[in-house]
């Protein structure tokens, strides 16, 4: 067994996670627990969960994409009406190892001063794919802040990007991904190559999480109603590693219904 060390993280990180650890550490990732070493992707997974993963993620991203079409349009009309700009924002995010994962996480922790250099060698071992959602932000929103998380009262949200992030409507396109077997509709969600830089160079076990296929939903988004931020990353990646630890079809079942009870209160919410 590999008991995971945060010894790397900041004093301000530690202090944060002994706080959290007098709650239940299911609801709030306060320790990173051990994990077997080796591998672990849907081609290392048993045959019929392997099966029945892909299947489902076929079954319902096919389903879903011919069914929400004229929802599709509705909110494209929206987003349209609403601001200026294309309907879908692209991005590229990085999916799932295809490599060792000992030399990739090696090759992910580059200094600043070597990324560029190197970052054809270093997303080489992480599938990089191009995500697709309906566009919430203003156009071209990051063009004066660089790469960053929004918050929740971010300005640059247009109002109908607020109400499409509010019941997750705007990660609906992503079907398209899970159809084209980039993503999957459970797993960890996709980090930019940015971000995978800066995570994974403070925190060694943070790469652990490309060990499977990013999904739509997760253990992560599921454990909490409120968007993890970029400060949380220790909590989030708790719950990332839990999912990839304990990875079984019935598990993916259980996020994806409590992933319909999260957004049904989120609607009651909006709607008192």
């Amino acid at each position: 067994m590999n008991v995971f060390k945060l010894n790397n993280l900041s004093a301000s990180r530690g202090r944060r996670m002994e706080e959290n650890s007098r709650s239940s550490p299911e609801e709030n990732g306060s320790a990173l627990h051990s994990m077997e070493t080796g591998p672990i992707s849907v081609s290392t997974l048993p045959l019929n969960t392997a099966f029945l993963k892909r299947g489902l993620d076929v079954a319902v991203s096919g389903i879903g994409l011919v069914c929400l079409l004229p929802a599709f349009a509705a909110i494209a009309v929206l987003i349209k009406l609403g601001s200026p700009g294309p309907v879908f924002y692209t991005q590229m995010r990085i999916g799932q190892e295809r490599r060792g994962g000992r030399r990739r996480r090696e090759e992910l922790r580059v200094r600043a001063d070597q990324r560029k250099g190197d970052r054809r060698n270093v997303l080489s071992h992480g599938r990089l794919f191009r995500i697709y959602k309906f566009r919430t932000m203003i156009y071209n929103a990051e063009d004066f802040t660089g790469p960053t998380w929004s918050t929740p009262q971010d300005p640059r949200i247009t109002r109908v990007g607020r109400f499409l992030r509010a019941l997750r409507l705007d990660e609906l396109p992503q079907l398209w991904n899970v159809f084209r077997g980039e993503m999957s509709l459970v797993g960890p969600r996709p980090e930019r190559p940015h971000f995978v830089y800066k995570f994974a160079d403070k925190i060694p076990e943070y790469t652990e999480r490309l060990r499977v296929k990013p999904g739509i939903t997760g253990l992560a988004q599921v454990s909490t109603l409120d968007e993890i931020t970029e400060e949380e990353i220790d909590r989030k990646l708790f719950l990332d590693l839990r999912y990839v630890r304990d990875l079984r079809f019935v598990s993916d079942l259980k996020i994806l219904l409590r992933t319909f009870v999260v957004l049904l209160r989120k609607g009651v919410h909006l709607n008192g």
